[in-house]
C-alpha cells in the first residue's frame, strides 16, 4: 500500500497544531563546544577485607592445643531439669545435704570397665537391704589431652554413672539421681534414691 503525500493545506494545518503542543520530556540543551561532555564513571566496590592468615610452611607444626567449648549443658543442669519422682520434701532435704546416705561406694580411680560391674553389684545389694539413699563417688575427673575431632568430656566416670543408673538392670532399682551436696562430695558424687524393695 502506497503512502499518500500531504497536501500544502494539510501541512499548514499540521504545523499550526504542532506549534501549540508542549514536549513531555524537554530536550536538554547541548553542552558548549569548548567543554567536554560528562562521562559516567561506574562506581567501584571496595575490595573485600583479606582474612588474617598466618604464613604456614609444609612441615611446620600446627598451633598449640586450644581448649574447646562444650556446647552441651552441664550434667548438673541436665539432672536438675529431670522430673522429681520422689517425695518433694525428701528431695529438698536430700539436695540440701540434710539426709545422710545409708551407704556409699567410691569408684574414684577405677576404669569404666571396672566401675560398671561394681556399681551394679552395690546398687542391687543396697536395694535388697532396704536402703533408700546411697552415695556414689565418682570424682571430678581430669581433663586429658584432646587431640581428636570429637571433644572429650572431663571425668568419664562422672558422666557415665548417671547414664548407667537409668539403664537396666539399675533403672528398676533407682528412683532419683542428683548431684551430691558439697558436704558429701559436690559435683564429684551423686545421691541415688532407691525404690522400695517389693
Amino acid at each position: 500500500m502506497r503512502r499518500r503525500k500531504l497536501s500544502p493545506e494539510e501541512r499548514d494545518l499540521w504545523s499550526r497544531v504542532a506549534a501549540t503542543t508542549q514536549a513531555i520530556h524537554p530536550v536538554r540543551p547541548a553542552p558548549p563546544d569548548d567543554l567536554p561532555a560528562p562521562q559516567s564513571t561506574p562506581k567501584q566496590k571496595p575490595p573485600p577485607p583479606k582474612p588474617d592468615l598466618r604464613d604456614f610452611r609444609i612441615g611446620q607444626s600446627a598451633p598449640g592445643f586450644v581448649l574447646r567449648q562444650d556446647l552441651a549443658p552441664p550434667l548438673s543442669e541436665r539432672l536438675a531439669a529431670g522430673p522429681v519422682r520422689m517425695d518433694r520434701k525428701a528431695h529438698q532435704k536430700m539436695t540440701r545435704g540434710r539426709l545422710e546416705p545409708e551407704g556409699r561406694i567410691d569408684l574414684h580411680g577405677m576404669t569404666l570397665a571396672q566401675a560398671h560391674p561394681e556399681l551394679i553389684r552395690f546398687i542391687l545389694n543396697a536395694q535388697s537391704a532396704g536402703k533408700r539413699l546411697v552415695l556414689v563417688i565418682t570424682g571430678k575427673g581430669k581433663r586429658g589431652l584432646d587431640e581428636g575431632p570429637i571433644p572429650q568430656r572431663q571425668g568419664a566416670l562422672r558422666h557415665q554413672v548417671p547414664h548407667w543408673l537409668h539403664l537396666p538392670p539399675l533403672a528398676a532399682a533407682v528412683l532419683q539421681v542428683t548431684p551430691a551436696h558439697q558436704k558429701h562430695g559436690g559435683s564429684g558424687a551423686y545421691y541415688v534414691y532407691m525404690r522400695r524393695n517389693r
